[in-house]
């Protein structure tokens, strides 16, 4: 059973905003469904109250759960406000439109543009069989524009995955869920806590000396569409890191998707960060790269071995 979300109750009043439902939250974060009261206009309010570190009171106000952890809650908090004023300034039409921010009951809140549509995850969970390579084609190369305007303002997300991830009519993506957004190039010793998301998070997440930059969100795009084509979360990364039984998607799903498509997602889901592509441009151009299969009297001792540790007979 999921715990229970400490959360306002609809019909709580914001800044101008009236509250209708409670829609989600994770370790960091309740988001709601609310309405602009002057305009009627529908919109998405996230809270930051890190569970771990703080608690709402009967007043509704959020407080640190302790003095040992009121340091950590009052520098999240302030990080939480500076990131949220930066996103707000990333206009990009597969980036959520974040166009309000406040302070209020102790904590803040950051205001996003609605969109109808549907989540990436519900996707993957009624397709299991396996998304085609058209959406993935229509799905990801923006959300790839959107990441690297992201990171061309010295930002990385730090959680992409299916769930945060909204499809909206027509097949256009936005990203979703900043909560964890992070500067760069810096450690996040100083950070308040860290997000991982299970097959998503690539290894360098899971220490908090861990060295983050573009390769760690482009991991979880890889690791994204990878699970877009098997209907499940890949292997975890720390698992991956102690003996790697991931077997890759070039040998698995070869003819059933194109080989750039496959060798890409196997590139970006490398477990060492120093082997993987290091920018958005990098894995852009891998995914639309000139491949064919190699000839079998040329392929080297390696690819043999490969396909033996695999499963694919070349008799």
């Amino acid at each position: 059973m999921s715990k229970k979300l400490d959360s306002l109750k609809a019909g709580t009043q914001l800044d101008g905003y009236l509250l209708e439902k409670t829609l989600g939250g994770g370790g960091f974060s309740v988001v709601y469904r609310a309405r602009q009261i002057n305009n009627d206009r529908r919109v998405v309010i996230k809270e930051y109250i890190p569970g771990k570190l703080a608690k709402r009171d009967r007043n509704g106000q959020v407080c640190a759960r302790s003095e040992e952890t009121e340091g950590r809650f009052n520098r999240g908090r302030k990080l939480f406000f500076q990131e949220a004023s930066t996103l707000a300034t990333l206009k990009h039409t597969n980036i959520v439109d974040v166009f309000n921010f406040f302070q209020a009951n102790g904590t803040v809140y950051m205001v996003m543009e609605y969109q109808d549509g549907e989540n990436l995850q519900c996707y993957v969970q009624r397709y299991r069989s396996g998304l085609s390579e058209k959406f993935l084609r229509t799905v990801f190369p923006p959300l790839l524009d959107g990441l690297e305007l992201i990171h061309a303002s010295d930002l990385l997300h730090l959680d992409i995955k299916p769930g945060n991830i909204h499809i909206q009519r027509g097949g256009q993506p936005l990203l979703l869920d900043f909560g964890a957004v992070h500067g760069f190039p810096q450690s996040r010793q100083e950070q308040p806590g860290q997000v991982i998301s299970p097959g998503f998070s690539p290894i360098e997440q899971y220490d908090s000396r861990g060295y983050v930059g573009p390769w760690t969100d482009l991991y979880a795009i890889g690791a994204t569409m990878r699970a877009c084509i098997e209907g499940k979360p890949p292997l975890n990364a720390r698992l991956r890191h102690d003996y790697d039984t991931l077997k890759p998607t070039q040998f698995l799903y070869r003819g059933r998707y194109s080989d750039n498509l496959l060798r890409a997602i196997d590139w970006a889901m490398e477990v060492d960060p120093l082997l993987r592509p290091q920018s958005v441009a990098e894995f852009r151009a891998a995914l639309t790269a000139e491949t064919t299969p190699e000839p079998e009297r040329e392929r080297s001792a390696f690819g043999r071995l490969a396909d033996m540790l695999f499963g694919r007979s070349w008799a």
